[in-house]
């Protein structure tokens, strides 16, 4: 029981030692290779080298592209996070902070790297498909929700859903139906009808011009025959479109003054007479 009881001893012994050998540095001390005590080097700064009996640590600041953001008994700066793929300098890296990436618009974190809430992956917001509505739009933490556009609704770009177009209350005919995707397609109303009284119009035209062009060759042949025709004057003229005379008449003609004395006798006869 005794060798036992002494190895026990010995363990917890070693346990409590190697506590007290790990603490045995104050709260802004650190224990360096020559297992001494040394002072941390402040925020902004890291050991250039270790103290040494009376000499105390000697630091230097951190460069540029680098920061130190607690004291410590370290060798070496941190690297200042680059911000990149969805991200975007929302504060400049310092020697004592480190570069604070936001999240870029169009894109939302979907991984942290710590408690935080640093943002360390961030990802482009889902894009909805046409025939589609954005319902809620992305943020810096969530994605974009999307919605099917209602029934008489179309959406071609999945944006927003717009109504289909009322052909008519635009005086028109609905010539094809409208999708989620594309709108009604309109068309005049009638336009045969439209097409064919345009065609009527222009026959009539066309008819009341022939007419009247016959009308005035009509009269422009009445008018020249009226200046062809013989005009009356005081002596004997024959006219060109006077008939010709027939023998008969021309005998009626020679005998007539023969006879005309011969009554003109009788009657002065009858006249002695009585």
């Amino acid at each position: 029981m005794k060798p036992t009881r002494l190895k026990l001893l010995l363990n917890i012994f070693g346990i409590c030692a190697t506590f007290t050998y790990g603490e045995k540095c104050g709260q802004s001390e650190y224990l360096s290779a020559a297992d001494e005590c040394c002072p941390m080097c402040a925020m902004g700064s890291v050991v250039m080298k270790d103290c040494h009996g009376d000499y105390s640590t000697r630091c230097k600041p951190c460069s540029k592209g680098t920061f130190m953001n607690e004291p410590n008994g370290l060798h070496a700066c941190f690297q200042c996070k680059i911000c990149e793929n969805g991200f975007y300098i929302s504060q400049d890296c310092t020697t004592m902070q480190d570069t604070v990436c936001g999240v870029l618009d169009g894109f939302y974190c979907i991984r942290y790297s710590d408690e935080k809430r640093d943002c360390s992956i961030a990802i482009k917001h889902s894009k909805c498909k046409p025939g589609e509505q954005i319902k809620t739009p992305g943020t810096e933490a969530s994605d974009t929700v999307c919605e099917p556009c209602s029934p008489g609704f179309y959406s071609p770009e999945g944006v927003n859903c717009s109504k289909w177009t009322d052909c008519l209350a635009r005086n028109e005919i609905e010539d094809e139906e409208g999708t989620s995707i594309r709108d009604v397609q309109c068309k005049p109303r009638n336009w045969n009808m439209r097409y064919g009284l345009i065609a009527v119009l222009l026959t009539a035209a066309v008819a009341l011009l022939l007419v009247v062009l016959y009308l005035k060759y009509r009269l422009e042949i009445k008018s020249t025959r009226t200046l062809n025709s013989p005009v009356e004057e005081t002596g004997p003229q024959t006219s060109v479109f006077a008939p010709s005379t027939s023998p008969l008449a021309e005998t009626q003609k020679t005998e007539s003054p023969d006879r005309q004395p011969d009554s003109n006798k009788e009657h002065l006869v009858h006249g002695n007479i009585l």
